[in-house]
């Protein structure tokens, strides 16, 4: 190894979940070390619906008002379906607490945001293009870690390591925790198009026969994600982009023109293979996984982003005050954090991500798997489905339960007050 390094926790994955976290244990104290294998945060197509639970998160760590100085989006409205026939017809006012929107923060800066406030507190380190390669196991329990960089390989030793490196989390396979799989029959192309002001605004998704598309407003630019069948990537390439083009006007007909123009190749077209799982035991000794890491969520909903910063909220809530003791101790890289302090992360948010899944499940298997796969639109729906489609009680719980989220958290870990000098 060539360099020896210790911390408090160590957090594997830049994103959502492990920036918050580190901000939160930070903020509580405890010194934190964040790994982000990558040298920015600058990617396509991340999850950025910030719902109105991870804005109260802000609120309350005194950040409500930098978000109003990120240029984004507000979405208000939440349409899924036709404008004849919603499946979805949802009005965000209608929610509970301050926030009656989604912002569209694009993750980058969203993740900067966090970061800045973050290096306010002595005890947060972030290093980027460092790639967690393994886990250091001593005496039945992880203490710690081992990662890349441009200077080669080192150990990270800690008191907790976690997981939130997302879905493909090769920390948590080499814990030996495995997910199970719910099943998605589902896959997504993501692409943009540009936007004229008298479009339609808002969150809009249109169901067609053997297509869905949802189009989400950017300001200059709508978002597209395309679904297609499990596994019809393929299909979708050998119809030709021409066929892929049509389909698109015939479901958004006031994108005519712009498509053709600026779709003109699948290069200008990125494919996500959708998963929805999670983990039945998201720790093991000296180890947890959250987020991604320990739950992955379908892009129904955008609640992806949203679950992974409470499950660090909660994280925090349950830990920092047991975290900031033992890093006192001399003897904290020997011994091991009580295991069921780590099992109360996944206690507490065993309830809202099973509900939101299968939320999920419902709307995959009974509304797109069967307009996908059997054509007919919205005919082809269950018809105890179909009767409620539309109605105000079938929208506001849609809204209330994808958008607000279930049992939401709030920031109870303390905030410690930084060094002057």
């Amino acid at each position: 190894m060539d360099r020896n390094e210790t911390t408090t926790v160590a957090v594997s994955g830049g994103g959502p979940a492990g920036i918050m976290l580190g901000l939160l244990l930070a903020r509580a104290g405890v010194e934190v070390t964040v790994l982000e294998k990558h040298g920015d945060f600058l990617r396509d197509f991340r999850g950025d619906t910030v719902h109105p639970s991870t804005l109260e998160t802000l609120d309350e760590l005194g950040l409500g008002g930098q978000i109003d100085r990120i240029p984004h989006r507000k979405l208000h409205r939440l349409t899924i379906g036709s404008p004849e026939q919603p499946f979805v017809n949802g009005d965000l006012a209608k929610l509970p607490g301050r926030y009656k929107h989604i912002a569209m923060i694009p993750q980058w800066d969203f993740l900067t945001m966090l970061t800045e406030h973050a290096a306010r507190y002595p005890g947060f380190r972030l290093r980027m293009n460092a790639k967690s390669t393994g886990l250091l196991d001593e005496g039945g329990a992880t203490r710690g870690l081992v990662y890349e960089d441009a200077e080669g390989s080192h150990e990270l030793r800690a008191v907790l390591t976690v997981s939130a490196e997302g879905r493909d989390s090769a920390l948590r396979d080499a814990a030996g925790l495995t997910p199970v799989n719910l099943g998605a029959p589902i896959d997504v192309l993501w692409l943009q198009v540009s936007r004229r002001p008298d479009d339609p605004d808002g969150l809009n998704g249109r169901l067609g026969s053997g297509a869905m598309v949802v189009a989400v407003d950017r300001g200059d630019y709508w978002q597209l994600a395309y679904l297609i069948p499990k596994g019809g990537i393929e299909q979708v390439k050998a119809d030709g982009i021409k066929v892929f083009q049509d389909r698109l006007v015939e479901l958004l007909p006031f994108l005519d023109g712009r498509v053709t123009e600026e779709v003109h190749s699948f290069d200008r077209v990125a494919f996500l293979n959708v998963e929805l799982n999670r983990l039945p035991t998201w720790h093991r000794a000296g180890f947890l996984a959250i987020g991604d890491a320990a739950h992955a969520m379908s892009p129904v909903g955008g609640v992806g982003i949203n679950l992974a910063v409470q499950d660090a909220v909660a994280t925090a809530n349950l830990l920092a005050e047991r975290l900031h003791d033992a890093q006192g101790h001399p003897d904290r890289f020997t011994r091991t954090l009580n295991p069921d302090l780590l099992a109360q992360v996944r206690r507490q948010r065993w309830t809202p991500t099973v509900g939101t899944q299968a939320i999920q499940r419902l709307i995959q298997t009974q509304v797109l798997e069967r307009a996908l796969l059997r054509g007919g639109g919205m005919a082809a729906l269950p018809a105890p489905l179909r009767a409620v489609a539309g109605s105000r009680a079938w929208s506001s719980f849609i809204a209330r339960s994808m958008v607000y989220g279930i049992r939401p958290e709030h920031v109870r870990s303390p905030e410690r007050p930084v060094p002057r000098g």
